[in-house]
């Protein structure tokens, strides 16, 4: 077994290495860019070595300096987690050349599986059912209309070194496969050094689902059940499962030993995921093999009880796999989510900046949470949103779905925005709750987006109520103030109004043992707490029955947080109201006539140019995030009056880029 590996990554998936490493008495090397000095990852670490700058082509997927890193720790074997250089083949040839072992497959299998041009041949050949398509290099956007026309709309245009939803597009006519066409060649350029694209045919309305397996260096090879992925935003993951509320024993014996056999084809050695496109029908297509570990390898954990990172550690290290097919267990049902620095107001763009307050759920009763990032980090804009990922494990899938939602609850994020709210109105969607998903899951339910207004509160009077708890306690800690002038003396009130939006909730407010007795509108519930000022969250009873609530004062208003429903409220006694609804409201600037910067980024292209005639579709810009290129578009007719940001400039949310006459 080594005594010393280093890991070739950052983030949570790094931490989650060194975890492991950490229970197997292994040493471990972390590696830095600038950007991430002070990262979590580094603190964990036996020790750390700087890479260079915060650009990944300039650090994380610079292989010699990782080769470098090892011959300066003395480390054995190099974890590369995901994404970076972990589906490199030549970073793994490169590392075996230098005497250092790679913690994942063999070079050639990596070769021959990353590559999705090539992969979808050996599928072939090892009679692995595949979807049709055009499996050749193309080399024009006029071809890649032609072969688009030709396969039948809609079609998806993909990166052959791809994955996460980069350099991936979904076409359904000309112009969207010219357009994709150029976008997916300049990502899959700028994320994985190839720009190599093929295309074919889209499966609408499938079920992405894949089975995880593992193989070592003696012919064994077993799969680790499967896992459900359907519920995904431009083609990446949000929120994943296992097993499938979709298959049978029968489907997933099936699945399982096509995975084995193509892994058997290749003579794999390591954890992979064959990933897999399902219909309605229940028949099944070869998508792709990742040969690496995935985001989502918790809830394949949860469900077996296998630490998959020490078994591609023993496998690395010359070990057989320690059980046989009969014998790989399937227990209960796990969830997992993502927490993505991302506006899910804002169309879900990203979000970078200082984490000033980072809380996450406690990692009890079947709760899990994987992260690489702490209170007061940064959030980069050089690398990939996830914030950290959730995980429960429950006997049901009710069951992992209640943990999850309460654990969604007490999850705490300030100082950048997280898609939390989103996740949590996911979880008591009912379509999600009876399991009848697919990949395009959240277009068909969120076609305009997501916004405030598709998150009603089941009890909008709970979220009042804690409002005006808060304020009750504040001011009841305002009352005992000493020292104050003779006529100043403050009176702690027990009637209360609360302003939430259009909706007024007139509140009495009677101390009981451990909380208030709330009446309104001729009914009382029961509110009890033992919170304290300054906490964020709100650990009590309503009613008899536990709540799970986020509370902050910004200055007059409370903000509550419940089941993803976000509101700021006022809290005023009731002449206080009364004043206050006599205060003419200040208009809001108007903004219409700028181009605004929607997230911070790089602008990477700039379209415009003074007196240019705009019509209504046309790109008017490009900005780089977090590996991502945002188009930005314009929404009706118009003519540029002045440019005012120019390429290569970075960029913050809402800064001006241009303004229009």
């Amino acid at each position: 077994m080594f005594t010393k590996i280093l890991i070739a990554n950052r983030g949570e998936i790094a931490c989650r290495i060194i975890k492991t490493a950490r229970k197997m008495g292994i040493q471990t090397v972390a590696v830095f860019s600038e950007a991430d000095r002070r990262a979590l990852h580094v603190r964990l670490a036996d020790q750390a070595v700087c890479i260079g700058p915060a650009p990944s082509s300039a650090s994380y997927l610079v292989v010699d300096k990782i080769i470098d890193a090892c011959r300066q720790t003395g480390a054995q074997a190099v974890h590369p987690g995901y994404g970076f250089l972990s589906e490199n083949a030549e970073f793994s040839r490169r590392l075996e050349e230098a005497g250092i072992i790679f913690i994942g497959p063999k070079h050639d299998s990596i070769a021959a599986m990353g590559d999705k041009i090539a992969s979808k041949k050996l599928a072939l050949e090892a009679k692995v059912n595949t979807i049709p398509g055009f499996h050749e290099a193309i080399d024009t956007p006029e071809q890649a209309v032609r072969i688009a026309a030709d396969i039948g709309y809609p079609v998806m245009i993909k990166a052959s070194a791809g994955g996460g939803g980069k350099g991936l597009r979904v076409a359904f006519n000309d112009p969207e496969a010219h357009e994709g066409f150029g976008s997916c060649r300049h990502e899959a350029q700028n994320a994985f050094g190839d720009d190599r694209i093929f295309i074919e045919k889209y499966i609408e309305q499938p079920r992405h689902i894949e089975i995880q397996l593992i193989g070592d260096a003696f012919g064994n090879c077993v799969y680790l059940q499967e896992r459900e992925c359907s519920i995904q935003r431009r083609h990446q993951k949000v929120i994943e499962e296992a097993p499938s509320p979709f298959l049978d024993d029968a489907l997933r014996q099936a699945m399982g030993e096509q995975a084995v056999a193509l892994a058997r084809a290749v003579n794999y050695q390591s954890a992979g995921t064959v990933e897999f496109i399902v219909g309605k029908d229940k028949r099944f297509y070869f998508l792709e093999m990742n040969t690496r570990l995935q985001v989502e390898h918790p809830v394949t954990e949860a469900i077996t009880g296998i630490d998959l990172v020490e078994w591609m550690i023993r496998v690395a290290a010359g070990e057989k796999l320690p059980l046989t097919q009969n014998e790989i267990p399937l227990n209960g049902w796990a969830l997992e989510c993502r927490i993505n620095a991302e506006n899910p107001f804002r169309n879900f763009l990203p979000s970078a900046g200082r984490l000033t307050r980072y809380l996450p759920p406690a990692e009890i009763n079947g709760v899990r949470v994987d992260t690489g990032v702490c209170e007061g980090g940064e959030i980069s804009m050089h690398y990939d949103s996830l914030i950290a990922k959730v995980i429960t494990h429950g006997a049901t899938r009710d069951q992992a779905i209640t943990q999850m939602r309460d654990a969604l609850n007490a999850f705490v994020i300030s100082g950048v925005s997280a898609n939390i709210a989103f996740l949590a109105a996911l979880m008591k969607h009912p379509r999600f709750q009876a399991g009848d998903i697919d990949t395009d899951f959240i277009a068909a339910e969120f076609p305009t987006g997501f916004s405030s207004e598709q998150l009603q509160h089941a009890d909008p009077l709970l979220l009042a109520a804690v409002a005006a708890f808060a304020r009750s306690r504040y001011i009841g800690r305002a009352v005992k103030t000493s020292g104050r002038l003779a006529g100043h003396d403050r009176k702690l009130e027990n009637e209360w109004v609360v302003l939430m939006g259009e909706q007024r909730f007139p509140l009495t407010l009677i101390p009981i043992d451990g909380g208030y007795a709330v009446s309104h509108d001729g009914q009382t519930r029961e509110l009890k707490s033992t919170w304290r000022l300054g906490e964020h969250l709100f650990h009590g009873s309503w009613h008899g029955e536990p709540v799970c609530l986020q509370v902050e004062r910004m200055g007059i208003r409370y903000r509550v947080v419940h089941w993803g429903t976000q509101v700021d409220m006022m809290v005023m006694t009731a002449s206080a109201a009364r004043m206050l609804a006599l205060m003419p409201n200040k208009p809001k600037p108007d903004l219409s006539k700028f181009l605004l910067s929607p997230m911070p980024g790089m602008l990477a292209e700039m379209a415009l140019h003074p007196g240019q005639e705009v019509k209504t579709g046309e790109k008017l810009a490009v900005i780089e995030a977090m590996k991502m290129e945002n188009i930005l578009k314009a929404d009706h007719d118009c003519t540029v009056a002045e440019v005012m940001a120019q390429q290569g400039d970075t960029l913050a949310v809402d800064q001006p880029i241009a303004r229009f006459a």
